[in-house]
Formats: structure tokens, C-alpha cells, sequence
């Protein structure tokens, strides 16, 4: 079956479109139905036990102190500790236990008869079944619940005011007893929300998530409808995904095709120079990135301290780098050395395939390289001194700790990343030039500045919510960034950029890689953007995300599934190869980037997208080895094989070495597949039973993380992360090394000599 390059290029555009149209009704509807914070919550006599006001505080203070990357709020943020719906929601019942206990048989719950107890449970489940009214400005708590409130804020100041080594929380976490109420009071609505029926409906806010069988939440009869659906839908899309492969033409990578051209036969620009400038400013961010990860991982066995360091220097860790910002540091860092890799890749290949060199274009690339670096610098600083209480008032979250898993950094340094993507986007754009006015608007250097510039759209998303907006909308828009970045941005530029260096290699010709590239495109935005939905089943968003999310999250595995036959037919291709293959390591990673990728964002994905499986697992170890495999194994891999592919084209040939390189790839390959498969799926599996047998709020306690089945798994993540750790320091001392063996730069002949990659594209036929 063939399909002309100008059909798939319609149906790319018709399809994020109808994406941004669905998605932008869809927070709409989402807005209209947020569930209410009431203005006063009384107890029977009518006195307020807490106010709309104190609620958002709360929220303020649960941002302000980077507490989403200590324990997570509706499932969202970090594992280490609680989450704090179902801790709110855990100990409220537990409250309210004691509550009756005591009120009708003068004892404690633990020594009631079980006939007793079931009669208190029966009563605490009618008290926290009641409906809300719709429009109701108040909500009547009973004396229990008044109670219970009252106990669960007085636990939050003595946790995360006070302190609490073993659940690695330092004194003054929260710097003030009115505060952690507040935060308190933060979470108790959360829980609130969670077992409350939203109105008109017979089920809560959340979908009657967490699992909590003492307050009456179990998965709905929609999670399991639609969980069912999705599995004869998987069978359906792997099946398309299969058949469409092998239907359109979409050619393989050959290797004997087109005259390979060797590196020392390639012309260095000056902008080319200065693009490599990325590599080492991106092998510092990773190698201090991978360090924390490892203090993070240790954390998890030793919450105050890290192998005794406390004791030898004097230092409190705990103080200095707690979890929450140590977490912080790591996620920031890791997206923004693949970022880093990612932008100087794009502004190295335009010369490859041009052969032009735009005015002032080493000066601009500089300018970028610098505002990275203040953006880099300011946003992480700005983190540090707003976590030690240096930045207050109103700048907290402009300057400081925007506290919000993935979006840390204070507003003004987002603005400026957002900036730097359009500056980035526009240099592509110019360095493309010469390429863009000859092809068409569908054409592969269009295609990329289309994937770049869709970065900077969907980032803008981070810009639509303020510490006062109501969760469940910042929720909502925090994914948009999140999600859409990964599913669909950044994939989007995965397959553009691949195909982009495949041509650049020799490999492929541009018309085969143009097809090839929006083909697969138009099912990574076709099924990634609307897939976001899979993250609104449980944070009282509206019901119609679930048959939404359910849906788009399985079809997102067609493009995955191209992506792996894509990924073999590349291997393939490379072991029929030539011995003097000159790019055969950078290949590699492009390889692993897209066996990871159906690994860790396909099969895994899959799996704890599922919505029973979802609604047990949410937030739990199995979305972190989902996450590592993903994120580090493709994101981080593709970047990794640009580092290498423009090492190798701008180090001198007399002096390439790829040994050092080589042990990197196989450090990071099977370290990270020691993590995961050894100690994090494990653990996860088991919070999973966990979940499953007694409650949610059971499978992210400490009692479970000090289980010693799972501290041994802990222990098992430690070969892991040293060979990631090692894999990591040999390549920042390649780069070091390579980077002071760089060849001289030349500026490009204004018409490029007769068969070589830019004379190739320059003259390829577009009809």
C-alpha cells in the first residue's frame, strides 16, 4: 500500500488539531467540574473547624516546602513518603474508630470484640458516605469527623514541623505549627473529595480512589469496563500497528544504498564547534544527576543518614539535602542534560545536510548556551535558597520552589526555558534555510522545526495555573507539560531526529526518511496527546476521562510498536553492514533508544495504564521503573547516541577511540536493567499485592518500605546504579578528552561538492 508523503502530512496536521480541540473542551469541562472547596466546614454545633481560606493555604504551604517530592498528593509526586490523600484519608478512619470505640464502649478500637468492631466500622462508613449537595457552600462534619480532623492536623505538626528522622523529615521541615495544620488541612480535603459522591453521581470525586475498604472506596464498575476494553483493544492495536508496518512502504535503513560519508571527509563549521559545547555542559548535569540518584536510593534504607556521612564530617544530610530536594535536583537535572544533548544535536545536523553556515550563527548558538546555563543555575538556586527559607512573600514561587513534581523551578526561570526554546527553534530554522525553501511544506527539515516549536506550545501549559488555582486544575495543566512533552513532543522529535541522522549518516534517503518520520508522527501525536487523560482518573477530574484515557493510552502503543520494527530493521541493517562502518556506536544507541522505548514507555506503560490495574498501582514503585526505563532508556539514550554521532564527526579521526564509549553504553544498558528488573518492579509488585490485600494507604506506609523483603530489594538496586554511576563518570571523561581533540572548524563551500550529503538533498527531487 503506498501513501504519498503530502496524505500522511494532512492527516498529521488534521490530527493535532483535532487533538488540541478535543483537549482544550476537555479543560473546559474539566473547569466547570472541579470538586468545590467549600467556604466553611462546621462541626454539629455549627463552629468552623476549617475554612476555604485554610484549605488554600494549605496548598500553599504543601508547594512552598517541595512537598510533592517527598510524598505525593492523589497519587502524583514522590514515593518516598505518604501520600497524603490516602494518609489523610487512612488516619481520619483510624480517628474516627477511636472516636465511636470509646463513645460506645468506653474502649479502645484494637480491644473491642469483633462483632463491636464491625459495628463501629459499619458507622464510621455511613459517616464518610454522606453526598454532597449541589451548590452547598458548607459541609456538615459529625463529631467524629470534627474529631478526627482535629488529631490528623495535630500528626502533620508533629511530623513535618517537629520532625521525624525515621520518615526522613528534619525539625522545621515546615517552618511553623499553623503551617503544617494548614497543610493538614490540605490534605484532609483531598481526602474529603476522595470519599465523597460527586453529585449526581454514585461514586466520589476521584472515582473512589485511593483503595481504602474501611471508608467504602473500591475500584468502580467503569475502571473495570473500561480495563477489559482496553485489554481486546491492545490485541486490536498491536495487530493495526503490525499490519500497517508491513502494508505501507516504509523503508529500511540499507546500508550499501548510499556512499557512506567518512567524518574526515566532513567539513566542521564554526556554529558546528559550538553546538559540541552542549556535550560537556550535559555529561556535568548527568553525572551529578546519577550521584543523587543514588543518595535518593539510598534514602530509602538509611531515611537520616548516607553511609555515615553524618557522623565523619559533622554534617546533617538530612538538613542540608533532604529527600524532597534532592529528588528536585535529580528530576530537573535529568531533563535538562537530555535537553541540553537534544538542542546542540539540532543545531549540528543543519550544517551536515546543508553545507551553510548562517551569519552570526556561532554568536547566537553562545547566547543560547549561556542562557542555559542562567537558567540552569538560577532555577536550581532559586530552589536551594527558597527550601532554606531565603526567598518569602510573594516571590516564593516567581524566584524559588514552584513545588510541583516536574515544574520545581520558580515561574520566571520556566519563562525563560520557554524562551530558550524559541530561540533554539529559530536558529534550527535558520540553519535550515537553504533546505527549507527547496522542499516542501511536509519536507524533513520542516519537520523537525515542527517538532521543536511544538516543545515551546505545549510547555505554555505550565503558565495557566498560580499556587491559589484549585488542584485538580493545576493537576490538570501540569500534565498537560508533563505528558504531552514525553508522549507526544518529545516522541514526535525522537522519530524526526532519527530519521534526520540516518539521512545525515548516508543511511537513508530524505524522501524514504520524510515518509517514514511523519508516518510514525502521525501516530505518536494521534494517540499521545489525548492519552494524557490516563493521568485525570483519580484526581477528581469529570468520569469522561476514563473511557478517554483508556482508549488513547493503549493506542499509544501502535507508534511504539513502529518504533521497535523500526529499531530492528536499523539493527539489522547494522550487523549486514560494512566492517568500516564509521557510525556504528552512535547507531547503537539509537537501537537501544527505541528497545527501551517499547520497554519502558510500551509494555510497562501499558500495563500500569490499565485502570484496575492503574487504580491499585497508582503511585507506587511500578510507575518508577515505568518511568526510569522510559525516560533514561529513550530520551536518554537517543541523547546519548548525538553526544556520540557529533563526537565523531568533530573529534579528529587519528585520535577517535570508541572503547571508553562502548563500556558507557554497556555500563548504562545493564545497570539500568539491573534496577529495574532486580529492585524496582519487584518492590513495586509487591506494593501492588500490597494494595490489593489490605489498602493503598498500606502500600506506600513505612511499615511496608521497612519490610525486610523489601529493604533487601533496596540493597538489590545497588549494583545498578554504581554501573550507571560508573557508566556516567567514564563518559564525561570522554567527553573531556575528546573535547580537547576537536578538528579545526572550515567554513562550508558556498556550493557543496558533487555527491556529498548536502549536494544529495539540495537536488533530490520533491514531486
Amino acid at each position: 500500500m503506498r501513501i504519498s508523503r503530502r496524505t500522511i502530512a494532512k492527516a498529521l496536521v488534521a490530527v493535532f488539531v483535532v487533538n488540541l480541540v478535543v483537549m482544550g473542551i476537555g479543560a473546559y469541562h474539566s473547569s466547570q467540574n472541579v470538586p468545590p472547596i467549600p467556604k466553611e466546614v462546621v462541626g454539629p454545633d455549627g463552629d468552623a473547624v476549617v475554612t476555604q481560606s485554610q484549605v488554600q493555604r494549605g496548598k500553599i504551604v504543601f508547594q512552598q516546602n517541595g512537598l510533592m517530592n517527598h510524598g505525593s498528593i492523589l497519587g502524583n509526586g514522590a514515593y518516598y513518603g505518604v501520600d497524603y490523600t490516602a494518609d489523610a484519608l487512612d488516619l481520619k478512619v483510624q480517628f474516627m474508630r477511636a472516636y465511636y470505640a470509646q463513645e460506645r464502649y468506653d474502649r479502645p478500637y484494637d480491644e473491642l470484640a469483633d462483632a463491636e468492631q464491625a459495628s463501629v466500622d459499619s458507622v464510621v462508613r455511613d459517616d464518610v458516605d454522606e453526598p454532597l449537595t449541589p451548590g452547598a457552600q458548607t459541609v456538615r462534619y459529625s463529631p467524629a469527623e470534627v474529631y478526627a480532623h482535629e488529631q490528623v492536623r495535630e500528626v502533620y505538626v508533629e511530623r513535618y514541623h517537629e520532625g521525624a528522622t525515621e520518615r526522613g523529615l528534619p525539625a522545621n521541615f515546615v517552618d511553623s505549627a499553623s503551617d503544617a495544620r494548614r497543610f493538614a488541612d490540605f490534605a484532609m480535603w483531598t481526602a474529603w473529595m476522595s470519599h465523597t459522591d460527586r453529585p449526581g453521581s454514585d461514586h466520589s470525586f476521584t472515582n473512589e480512589w485511593p483503595y481504602e475498604p474501611a471508608a467504602g472506596n473500591a475500584p468502580t464498575g467503569a475502571t473495570m469496563t473500561w480495563s477489559v476494553l482496553s485489554m481486546v483493544l491492545l490485541v486490536a492495536a498491536v495487530g493495526i500497528g503490525v499490519w500497517l508496518y508491513n502494508s505501507v512502504e516504509l523503508p529500511e535503513p540499507e546500508i550499501r544504498s548510499i556512499e557512506v560519508p567518512p567524518p574526515d571527509e566532513i567539513s566542521l563549521s564554526p556554529s558546528q564547534r559550538a553546538a559540541t559545547r552542549f556535550v560537556p555542559l550535559a555529561g556535568a548535569l548527568f553525572a551529578v544527576q546519577v550521584l543523587l540518584g543514588g543518595l535518593l536510593a539510598h534514602y530509602y534504607v538509611e531515611r537520616e543518614a548516607f553511609f555515615g556521612v553524618s557522623e565523619v564530617f559533622g554534617v546533617e544530610l538530612l538538613s542540608v539535602l533532604p529527600f524532597s530536594l534532592a529528588k528536585t535536583f535529580h528530576l530537573d537535572l535529568g531533563i535538562l542534560w537530555i535537553a541540553s544533548l537534544w538542542l546542540g544535536a539540532g543545531l549540528f545536523l543543519p550544517p551536515l545536510l546543508t553545507n551553510y553556515e548562517p551569519p552570526r550563527q556561532k554568536t547566537y548558538i553562545h547566547l543560547l548556551l549561556g542562557a542555559l546555563v542562567v537558567a540552569t543555575v538560577g532555577g536550581l538556586g532559586g530552589v536551594w535558597l527558597g527550601a532554606q527559607g531565603y526567598i518569602d512573600g510573594a516571590l516564593w514561587w516567581i524566584l524559588g520552589n514552584e513545588g510541583l513534581e516536574y515544574l520545581e523551578v520558580g515561574r520566571l526561570w520556566q519563562v525563560g526555558l520557554l524562551v530558550g526554546f524559541v530561540l533554539w527553534t529559530a536558529l534550527v530554522w535558520r540553519g535550515f534555510r537553504p533546505l527549507l525553501r527547496r522542499e516542501s511544506s511536509y519536507g524533513l527539515a520542516h519537520l523537525i522545526v515542527y517538532a521543536g516549536g511544538s516543545i515551546g506550545l505545549l510547555f505554555t501549559a505550565g503558565m495557566l495555573y498560580t499556587p491559589r488555582t484549585n488542584i485538580v486544575m493545576t493537576e490538570f495543566w501540569r500534565w498537560w507539560v508533563v505528558h504531552m512533552w514525553v508522549e507526544g513532543a518529545f516522541e514526535f522529535f525522537i522519530v524526526a531526529i532519527v530519521g534526520l541522522t540516518l539521512v545525515s549518516m548516508g543511511l537513508l534517503k530524505k524522501r524514504s526518511a520524510e515518509k517514514a518520520v511523519a508516518f510514525q508522527a502521525l501516530f505518536v501525536m494521534g494517540s499521545g496527546v489525548i492519552g494524557a487523560a490516563h493521568h485525570y482518573w483519580w484526581v477528581g477530574q469529570p468520569d469522561v476521562w476514563i473511557p478517554f484515557g483508556s482508549v488513547f493510552s493503549t493506542l499509544e502503543l501502535i507508534p511504539l510498536v513502529l518504533i521497535l520494527f523500526e529499531a530492528m530493521g536499523q539493527y539489522r541493517a547494522l550487523a549486514t553492514g560494512e566492517e568500516g562502518f564509521p557510525y556504528t556506536l552512535p547507531f547503537m544507541f539509537i537501537i537501544a533508544s527505541g528497545f527501551w522505548n517499547f520497554v519502558g514507555a510500551g509494555v510497562l506503560g501499558f500495563f500500569i495504564n490499565l485502570p484496575l490495574v492503574n487504580y491499585y498501582e497508582h503511585g507506587t514503585y511500578l510507575t518508577v521503573g515505568h518511568a526510569h526505563a522510559a525516560m533514561f532508556g529513550a530520551f536518554g539514550f537517543l541523547a546519548l547516541g548525538m553526544a556520540t554521532y557529533m563526537l565523531r564527526i568533530s573529534s579528529k579521526p587519528a585520535q577517535w577511540t570508541e572503547r571508553r564509549l562502548r563500556w558507557a553504553f554497556w555500563l548504562w544498558n545493564v545497570g539500568l536493567a539491573v534496577m529495574v528488573f532486580v529492585s524496582v518492579l519487584p518492590v513495586g509488585f509487591l506494593q501492588l499485592e500490597t494494595a490489593f490485600t489490605q489498602s493503598y494507604a498500606a502500600a506506600r506506609s513505612l511499615a511496608f518500605y521497612n519490610g525486610e523483603l523489601v529493604q533487601l530489594l533496596f540493597w538489590a538496586r545497588l549494583p545498578g546504579d554504581t554501573m550507571i554511576i560508573l557508566g556516567t563518570l567514564v563518559f564525561v571523561y570522554d567527553v573531556v578528552v575528546k573535547r580537547f581533540s576537536l578538528r579545526s572548524v572550515s567554513t562550508p563551500e558556498e556550493t557543496p561538492p558533487a555527491g556529498t550529503i548536502p549536494d544529495r538533498l539540495l537536488t533530490e527531487d520533491d514531486d
